[in-house]
């Protein structure tokens, strides 16, 4: 049996998005260790009671600061010569590139990286500033995947772009999985509302799409006053974070109703019609593979990550990035046509058991792990030329 030590960099996704993937490893008889920064009491009492233990090590997920950063590079390898983990995986992009180099100058035996998605640095770059950022941040990628044993994407999307820009050794590095995967036990289908409802659940980020979200509901909302558009997300703190006064105006208009944070998405979801998510990038959006599994239809954009979860005309619509018309468009075949939206969301629930069932990932993932007598996935069919 192996010690795993997993690290993320926002501690709740320890529970909602690598949970099953750690009682999986408990129930194998692997020792866990959960290392996040800022790990509440509740999150902490979750995962230990599954039998996991947890470290918090500091680590500003959205800052820039080098000396912080130096210092989070110093933590974690103090960590691992602490913990002597026998496997590190780390996901989103501060773990990776400093849990990777921490855990290979600390000689670590098997180092993975699970890319969750490119976030701002790869969609939304803006002026001279993002595209140095996006530079640096090609290089820290660069370096640190250099360390790893594997790197595990959740499209194939991105996994082509790192072997195109070579940041990784090559397709024989490379493994996929179909995101994060959905409890079909916990997402079920359930009735669909009277009034024709549209959510939209994200972190109130530009490239999240939100902007163009509640430009489509605004021009739908003058035509079609009955229908309703909800929106649901936290505040950010990055460079593309929606201004307060912006969310604000937006909630003191007629169009928006905005739910905040929400911890439990089932609820706002049984009371919407469709799911919309206009991001610019993803990596497998969990959200949309909710919705999918309550047998809810999607309008999503056709870009890495989301294209994925959509069969256009069967349980959804794909529609074009950035793009407000196309969005209207797409979303307005719902209006008033409930046996649509009823078809469309009975084949999403379909696709979601097919494809994205949390236990048919969580194998896959622990074969890239090379855990067990698990078979490890094809490499995938291009090279990285």
């Amino acid at each position: 049996m192996a010690k795993v030590l997993l690290l993320g960099s926002f501690s709740k996704s320890l529970l909602a998005f690598r949970g099953h993937l750690i009682r999986r490893l408990l129930e194998e008889g692997h020792d866990v260790v959960a290392v996040a920064p800022d790990i509440s009491d509740d999150i902490a009492e979750s995962l230990q009671s599954w039998g996991a233990r947890c470290r918090e090590v500091p680590m500003d997920r959205t800052g820039m600061n080098p000396a912080h950063d130096v210092r989070t590079l110093w933590d974690l390898h103090q960590l691992f010569v602490q913990e002597k983990p026998d496997i590190f995986l780390g996901y989103t992009i501060k773990p990776v590139v400093y849990g990777l180099l921490a855990a290979w100058v600390a000689d670590i035996p098997s180092r993975y990286a699970l890319i969750t998605g490119l976030g701002t640095l790869f969609t939304d770059v803006r002026g001279m500033k993002q595209y140095l950022l996006q530079t640096v941040a090609s290089m820290l990628y660069r370096f640190s995947l250099l360390t790893s044993h594997r790197a595990i994407f959740q499209n194939a999307d991105d996994a082509y772009l790192f072997c195109a820009r070579r940041l990784v050794g090559g397709p024989e590095q490379v493994a996929l999985v179909n995101g994060s995967g959905v409890d079909l036990d916990q997402y079920r289908p359930v009735p669909l509302p009277e009034t024709t409802t549209f959510l939209m659940i994200a972190r109130l980020l530009r490239n999240k799409g939100v902007n163009e979200y509640v430009a489509a509901a605004e021009r739908i909302k003058s035509h079609h006053p009955a229908v309703r558009f909800r929106l649901a997300g936290g505040r950010d703190d990055g460079p593309a974070a929606i201004p307060e006064e912006q969310l604000q105006q937006w909630i003191d208009g007629d169009t928006i109703e905005y739910l905040g944070y929400l911890d439990d998405i089932r609820p706002a979801m049984a009371q919407a019609s469709v799911y919309v998510l206009p991001s610019y990038r993803e990596g497998t959006p969990r959200t949309v593979l909710e919705a999918m599994a309550m047998g809810r239809p999607v309008v999503t954009t056709d870009v890495a990550g989301c294209r994925e979860t959509v069969e256009p005309g069967d349980n959804g619509f794909l529609v074009e990035s950035k793009n407000v018309d196309s969005l209207a468009r797409a979303m307005t075949h719902f209006i008033g046509e409930p046996e649509l939206t009823r078809t469309m969301g009975e084949y999403s629930r379909q696709i979601a058991q097919k494809k994205y069932d949390v236990h048919q990932v969580t194998d896959a993932l622990l074969a890239a792990l090379e855990l067990g007598t698990r078979k490890m996935p094809p490499p995938l069919p291009f090279d990285a030329a």
